[in-house]
C-alpha cells in the first residue's frame, strides 16, 4: 500500500472510533437471534462500523537495517520456535515471516554481521514443543529466539529456555498465567488476556450493543484463560457458557445451546481451526447473531474456512495491523507475495530488538538476556519496555470486521 501514513497517537484513535461506533449505534439495530433453519448469508443487522486507513507509527521506531555499522561472529544465530504446521500453521507462519523480513533487512544494511535464521517446527503442540525446544536451547549459535506462538507451547516449555538463560519474545502467547512463573527470560510483545477480555467484553456489549453473549471456550491454556477474563467483563450479558475441544468438527451440541439461550452474539476464545467451522455451523443452523473471536482465531484461514457464515464474525486482538504501516506492508508483500497477517509486525518488532543488542555488540546469551530486560524503545507496532515478568507497561487492543472477504481493522477497542 502506497500512500502516506497519518502520525496519530492511539489515545486519538480510540476516541476517533469511539464516537464512529456511538454515532454507528445510534442508526444500527442490535443483530437478533432468528430460529432455527437453514442459512449461508450474514447477521441480519450488522453495525457498520467504518474501518480505519491510519495507525500510530512513532517517529523514532527502531528498524532493523539500525545504522549499518554492524559486527558481529559468522555464526550469531536468531532462532524462530513454533508452528510451521499444523491446524493453526497460519498464525505461525505470519511470525516467522515477519522475523525474516527483519533479519533479511539487517543483513542488507550491515555487512559487517550477518545474523543467521534457524526455524524449529512445534506443530502449535505443547506436547510436541519441547523436543524442538530442547534442541534449540542446546545449539549454542543462538543467543536470542522469536516465540513461541501459543500459550500451551510457551507454558510446557519456559523452564527449558529459564535453564539455559535463553531470552525469547513471544509475540502472540497471551495467557496471563506465562509471566507469574518466575522465568526471567520470557518476554511478551503484546497485551495478555487480561487486558484483551475485558476490552472483548466491552466491545460485544458497548460497541456492538450485544444483550446477551455466549461464550465458548476451546480447551487450550490460552482459550481458558481468555475465556475466564472475558466471562468477568461480560456480568450479567452472560448468556451461558460452553466448552469445546481441540479437534472438534462437529458443533451440533453447543449450537443448539446457544440457539435456545436467545442469544445475539457468540463470543468464541479459541483459534481459526475450531473457530470457523464453529462459526460455519452456527450460521447454517439460523444463528442472525454477531461472532465474536479473539487474536487466535484472526486469520484469512478464518474466511477461507467458514466461507459466506463469516461475514458475521468481529475479532479482537492485542496486535496491531501491519497492513496499515506503508513501508512495512509494502517490504513485506515484495518479500513474501502476501499481505501481512496476525502477528507479522510483532515477530518482526521482537526480532528488531534482538537484532538492535547483537549490533551493540551482545554477543552472549546473557548479555543479549541483559539487554532486552532493560530495553526501552519504540518500535513499529508500540513502544517496547517490560516490567521484571516480562509484561508490556501500555498495551492496546484492535478491533477487527470481517467485510468483503476481508479482515478490516476498525480501531483501537482497549488500553
Amino acid at each position: 500500500m502506497e500512500g502516506r501514513i497519518e502520525l496519530i497517537y492511539p489515545k486519538r484513535i480510540a476516541a476517533s472510533i469511539a464516537v464512529v461506533a456511538a454515532l454507528g449505534l445510534m442508526v444500527s439495530g442490535c443483530a437478533n437471534q432468528g430460529s432455527t433453519g437453514t442459512s449461508t448469508g450474514s447477521s441480519s443487522s450488522k453495525i457498520n462500523i467504518p474501518a480505519i486507513t491510519s495507525v500510530a507509527v512513532p517517529a523514532n521506531a527502531v528498524l532493523p537495517a539500525g545504522d549499518g555499522k554492524g559486527k558481529c561472529a559468522a555464526t550469531t544465530t536468531i532462532g524462530y520456535i513454533g508452528a510451521e504446521t499444523g491446524a493453526n500453521a497460519a498464525l505461525g507462519i505470519n511470525i516467522y515471516n515477519g522475523v525474516q523480513l527483519a533479519i533479511d533487512q539487517h543483513n542488507k544494511a550491515n555487512p559487517g554481521c550477518q545474523v543467521q535464521f534457524t526455524k524449529f517446527d512445534t506443530e502449535g503442540d505443547p506436547t510436541k514443543a519441547t523436543g524442538p525446544v530442547t534442541q534449540a536451547v542446546n545449539t549454542d549459535a543462538i543467543i536470542g529466539v522469536v516465540g513461541l506462538p501459543f500459550s500451551g507451547e510457551s507454558k510446557a516449555t519456559g523452564n527449558i529456555f529459564e535453564q539455559k538463560g535463553l531470552v525469547h519474545i513471544t509475540p502472540s502467547a497471551t495467557n496471563p498465567g506465562l509471566t507469574k512463573n518466575g522465568w526471567t527470560t520470557f518476554f511478551r510483545a503484546l497485551g495478555n488476556d487480561s487486558v484483551q477480555g475485558p476490552a472483548a467484553a466491552k466491545f460485544a456489549t458497548n460497541t456492538l450493543k450485544s444483550k446477551k453473549v455466549y461464550l465458548v471456550q476451546d480447551d487450550s491454556d490460552y482459550g481458558i484463560g481468555l475465556a475466564d477474563a472475558t466471562k468477568a467483563g461480560l456480568g450479567s450479558a452472560l448468556a451461558g457458557n460452553d466448552k469445546v475441544i481441540t479437534g472438534q468438527k462437529d458443533f451440533s451440541a453447543v449450537v443448539s445451546k446457544i440457539i435456545n439461550s436467545k442469544a445475539d452474539a457468540v463470543y468464541y476464545a479459541g483459534y481459526y481451526a475450531e473457530g470457523a467451522p464453529f462459526d460455519q455451523q452456527l450460521v447454517n443452523k439460523g444463528f442472525k447473531g454477531t461472532f465474536i473471536g479473539p487474536d487466535g482465531a484472526k486469520d484469512d484461514q478464518f474466511i477461507s474456512q467458514a466461507g459466506d457464515a463469516s461475514n458475521n464474525a468481529y475479532f479482537t486482538c492485542p496486535c496491531i495491523p501491519g497492513e496499515l504501516i506503508p513501508d512495512f506492508e509494502k517490504a513485506y508483500k515484495a518479500a513474501f507475495s502476501a499481505e501481512p497477517g496476525t502477528y507479522s509486525i510483532e515477530g518482526y518488532d521482537a526480532a528488531t530488538v534482538l537484532l538492535s543488542g547483537i549490533d551493540k555488540g551482545k554477543s552472549t546469551r546473557a548479555d543479549l538476556l541483559s539487554y532486552v530486560k532493560s530495553y526501552d524503545a519504540d518500535g513499529l507496532s508500540k513502544h517496547y519496555k517490560w516490567d521484571s515478568t516480562g509484561e508490556l507497561a501500555t498495551p492496546a487492543v484492535y478491533g477487527y470486521k470481517v467485510e468483503g472477504g476481508k479482515i478490516l481493522p476498525i480501531g483501537v477497542i482497549g488500553e
